[in-house]
């Protein structure tokens, strides 16, 4: 499995359809994007429908979605003509039990990271829309990067601005999520999701009151879930 990472030394951090059709060429037919449908996720969903529409998306359908996120999924989909959404769903059995009050992080792996590890089982590459500005401990965030089971994980977003993204909106019609104009700036699971106020990170909604930030689908190349504010040295 490729674990040279130096054919991207010489991208521009900006270039992101660069960035992904390095990745897409490198990795192709073994390659998968993780998309969460959330605020700003049709920028990196519209990159990849530019280079290649039947690129496997693999979307999380925890049982817990606002009920927004679903429609604007379907929506966004057959905006972009994505040919191959793959939606992933906890197993069978996994109800609202008030897990997520309880033990947030076990509702997490659950619903997200145990099903997203299965669903990633035959790729050597994902892409993430993660960006550095989103702060914790994504803000050294690589352009390319090792999972804990070796695959190749691509951010090609990992250095855009709040600036970028929005420029990217004034130059193509993308509907943006109908949560975002409700003070939605990071959108997950409804239960565990709130507005964000002027001046907050843009993901202080998420598990607000809680010592959590992340929801561990993240698993770095030592085997770590990252769900904490802690900044690598």
């Amino acid at each position: 499995m490729p674990r040279d990472f130096s054919g991207y030394g010489s991208l521009d951090e900006t270039d992101a359809l660069g960035i992904l059709a390095e990745a897409m060429d490198a990795h192709r037919g073994r390659i998968a994007l993780v998309s969460s449908f959330g605020a700003e996720a049709v920028v990196l969903l519209h990159l990849v429908a530019r280079l290649d529409p039947m690129t496997p998306v693999l979307f999380l359908e925890t049982g817990m979605l606002f009920p927004e996120t679903l429609d604007y999924q379907r929506r966004v989909a057959e905006l972009l003509g994505l040919g191959d959404v793959r939606v992933i769903r906890p197993q069978a059995g996994a109800q609202d039990d008030g897990l997520h009050t309880t033990d947030p992080d076990a509702c997490c792996t659950l619903r997200k990271t145990q099903p997203l590890e299965a669903a990633l089982s035959g790729f050597e590459a994902w892409i993430t829309g993660r960006k550095r500005i989103h702060g914790g401990r994504r803000v050294s965030l690589p352009l390319v990067e090792s999972d804990a089971a070796g695959r190749t994980k691509i951010n090609p977003l990992a250095a855009w601005s709040v600036a970028d993204i929005e420029a990217y909106f004034s130059r193509h019609p993308l509907p943006r999520h109908p949560l975002v104009a409700r003070g939605y700036s990071s959108i997950g699971c409804a239960p565990c999701t709130t507005r964000t106020r002027d001046g907050e990170a843009p993901r202080a909604g998420r598990w607000r009151g809680q010592d959590k930030v992340e929801c561990g689908i993240h698993v770095g190349p030592d085997g770590r879930i990252v769900r904490d504010t802690e900044i690598p040295a």
